[in-house]
């Protein structure tokens, strides 16, 4: 593995560094150098070099099948939707020239609370191919995605949409069938409403054919976007290789060529990165303790910076489904707060953060604009070894000879923790683990491997609790109700992957997410706080900031807020 360090200035480090590479053996997250690339997509000098941590299911803003990990710099550099969100989490018109306004011609609301939005598209937009787009597209989409054997018809925003149309090629108009927050924007993480090019997907866009359709090249190798990058080679395995599109929206980039590298594992990355080899990493592919390394390496000489964007919520979710739930203890309440209160979150943060993690009791962070709400209303769970056996004796257990929890009716309390094979995981799973053993709970570690990390139905098929990061925000919320549920029926869809059920939070969710005025979604949001926290859906842990490091000679990158993606604006980073 490469580990020099950086003394000498960065182009002769740079140039050194070329030779070595070009002799090196192997392929990206096995050594410590960058693989040499093809000529077709051989890395140069205006070619930014990125690594990430897995390989993209699809390139899709919202494949037809939901895709396990979260992959920011792929879907900015290859799609664009009605609107994007700015550093400051504000909408800004995208592909639309403006976005609607509440109460006026653009965004009405009828007294039956149905509403009608209307989109007007910049001219001269088209396709990586050339085709142009039109508002048809934005018509063939919201009839494909809400084809019934999707799936997807259940998530925003097509469960509010009652019809889209095309006014003219560059009008779209979507009446909705109640009201929806949402609407001027339509954008965010599982809010989208992306177009679907209708001359490449007409053919197979039908209910006779959705197996075609879900398992079509297009969304993959043959990928074919509206973003500030086009697709030019991907390597399975290995790379993807992408160009500058001239006809993005919001301009044609200023880098020429990325090459983008799927490199697992973060001390790889790390090596890279001070080498020279990579100058950017993204998308979880390097870790907070290398982040830290990296710092003190770079810092000092100002070779180059590491950005935290604080987007992901840490939390440990129960497994519901009683087909498949074991122990059963799980299926009682007072077990599950047990277990929360046996979590010491501030020996995790000492631990793996070196105590800069900030701790969260919900998935809406006290600092959003619904954050007064949410720590009103909440329950917490503070490291209480005393609540924990109290708890543990109403629930009929008893500390045997060994010191392990069991009861009569079930034996042994034996329960398994999952989660992805990333090494701070790892990390974090064996200190909860030891933790609940030390506090009598049989707890077993298990790793979910690494190419079934985007898998729905593995991630929703663990036995007894699965730890994982998810966004932040609104979306996650509302993720977290019944229809979030992944099935069989939805392609194992859906962000509620241990199968939480709860009558009165759909309700709420229901109606914030129905609701324009803002005070009543601040009332609602805050009672959806107190029932997912008193029934202990989940346990909370972290919220976990994402590094993304870079070399000096990029710029254009800054810390935007969680609901946004850092490469909002990728089509102005530059790359000297």
């Amino acid at each position: 593995m490469l580990t020099l360090r950086l003394s000498c200035t960065l182009p002769i480090v740079l140039v050194c560094l070329t030779i070595v590479a070009a002799c090196a053996p192997g392929g990206p997250g096995q050594t410590g150098a960058a693989p040499s690339a093809p000529a077709s997509g051989a890395p140069s000098a205006r070619t930014l070099v990125a690594a990430v941590r897995v390989e993209p299911e699809s390139l899709a803003t919202r494949p037809p099948q939901e895709a396990g990990v979260a992959l920011y710099l792929t879907k900015g550099m290859f799609n664009a939707e009605l609107a994007v969100l700015d550093t400051h989490e504000v909408a800004q018109p995208n592909l639309a020239e403006s976005l609607p306004q509440l109460n006026t011609d653009t965004w009405r609301v009828f007294p039956d609370g149905r509403m009608q939005t209307t989109y007007r598209l910049k001219p001269n937009l088209t396709w990586h191919d050339g085709a142009p787009l039109t508002a048809d597209d934005f018509v063939f989409a919201w009839q494909t995605y809400t084809l019934p054997q999707l799936g997807q018809a259940r998530l925003q925003p097509w469960n509010a949409i009652e019809d889209v149309s095309a006014a003219d090629d560059r009008t779209v108009v979507v009446r909705w069938s109640r009201p929806y927050p949402d609407a001027g924007s339509l954008t965010g993480r599982n809010r989208a409403f992306p177009p679907l090019p209708r001359h490449l997907l007409q053919e197979i866009a039908q209910p006779d054919q959705v197996d075609a359709l879900v398992n079509s090249s297009y969304w993959t190798r043959d990928f074919v976007g509206l973003g500030p990058f086009k697709l030019d080679r991907w390597e399975p395995g290995a790379f993807i290789d992408a160009s500058a599109f001239d006809g993005y929206a919001r301009g044609r980039a200023k880098i020429e060529r990325i090459h983008m590298l799927f490199m697992s594992d973060a001390s790889t990355v790390l090596a890279n990165l001070l080498g020279g080899q990579v100058h950017l990493s993204a998308d979880t592919s390097l870790r907070l303790e290398e982040a830290q390394t990296l710092k003190g390496e770079w810092g000092p000489r100002g070779l180059g910076t590491v950005l935290e964007h604080p987007n992901q919520w840490r939390a440990t979710n129960f497994q519901f489904r009683p087909e498949i739930v074991s122990p059963r203890a799980l299926l009682d309440v007072r077990v599950r707060k047990a277990l929360a209160y046996a979590v010491d979150k501030d020996a995790i943060n000492d631990a793996l953060y070196h105590g800069s993690g900030v701790t969260s009791d919900f998935i809406i962070s006290p600092a959003s604009e619904w954050g007064p709400a949410v720590v009103r209303e909440m329950v917490k769970y503070p490291f209480d070894l005393r609540q924990s056996d109290r708890l543990m004796t109403e629930a009929g257990f008893t500390r045997g000879p060994d010191g392990t929890y069991a009861n009569p009716s079930g034996g042994r309390f034996t329960a398994e923790i999952q989660t992805n094979g990333a090494a701070d995981n790892s990390a974090e799973q064996s200190i909860l683990a030891s933790g609940w053993r030390q506090a009598g709970f049989d707890v077993q570690e298990s790793i979910l491997p690494a190419a079934l990390a985007q898998d729905g139905q593995a991630r929703a098929s663990f036995s007894s609790m699965f730890t994982n990061n998810t966004n932040s925000g609104e979306a996650s919320l509302l993720a977290f109700t019944s229809r979030g549920i992944p099935t069989a029926d939805n392609h194992w869809t859906g962000g509620n992957r241990g199968g939480w059920s709860n009558a009165d939070y759909d309700r709420l969710a229901r109606e914030f997410d129905t609701t324009l005025d803002h005070d009543e979604r601040m009332a609602q949001i805050g009672q959806m706080a107190k029932l997912f926290t008193d029934d202990v859906a989940s346990i909370s842990l972290f919220f976990r900031t994402q590094p993304w490091a870079f070399v000096s000679s990029l710029s254009g990158l800054e810390v935007v807020g969680p609901e946004a993606s850092m490469a909002w604006n990728i089509n102005a980073w530059e790359f000297r």
